[in-house]
């Protein structure tokens, strides 16, 4: 029996006994299915939805200090300014990416697996593993970050001359709103 069969087996036994015996526990899987589910989670990368999770409120943090130091601070403090809540936001990342990963490798194993135990066949979880290891899917999202940044140039190029205008009134009424509620 390898560890995760082990880990999995402890956590129905704990969240039986937990129960009180109330709660059912999910159906028995085969070992064959277990081995397709474990190789399908493997392939996935799942617990980077952890870290997607973090880099989104950090990034929007960083922006936001980013726009709230612009024309409040000269230049040279603005910019040591944001050298440190980059580099507090990269030490935060670092602290809290560990914390995450521990999460997800902890409670994957009582929601992912059952879901899929539950949901696809034997079968299935061939088709989806064959998708997952698929050389096109692999050369496609190897292709995401040229094709992103391909069409982001293409956009900002196309709409500079409408979008930055009114992009920069929006800052300007953003930045004379706040300067307006913290002015005594």
């Amino acid at each position: 029996m390898n560890n995760i069969h082990l880990k999995r087996g402890l956590l129905v036994l704990a969240l039986t006994v937990a129960c009180g015996g109330v709660c059912t526990a999910a159906a028995p899987v085969s070992p064959a299915k277990q081995a397709l589910v474990d190789q399908v989670l493997k392939l996935w990368n799942i617990d980077s939805i952890g870290l997607s999770m973090l880099q989104v409120p950090v990034a929007d943090a960083v922006q936001q200090a980013r726009v709230m130091l612009q024309g409040r601070a000269p230049a040279d403090k603005r910019d040591a300014a944001m050298a440190d809540i980059v580099g507090e936001a990269r030490q935060f990342m670092a602290e809290a990416t560990p914390i995450t990963r521990g999460s997800a490798d902890k409670l994957i194993p009582a929601t992912i697996v059952p879901l899929l135990a539950e949901r696809y066949t034997e079968d299935e979880l061939r088709q989806l593993i064959a998708i997952l290891e698929s050389p096109v899917k692999k050369k496609f999202e190897a292709m995401l970050p040229e094709m992103q940044k391909t069409l982001g140039e293409g956009v900002a190029a196309d709409t500079r001359a409408v979008i930055d205008p009114k992009l920069q009134g929006l800052k300007e009424k953003i930045g004379l709103r706040l300067r307006a509620a913290v002015t005594p």
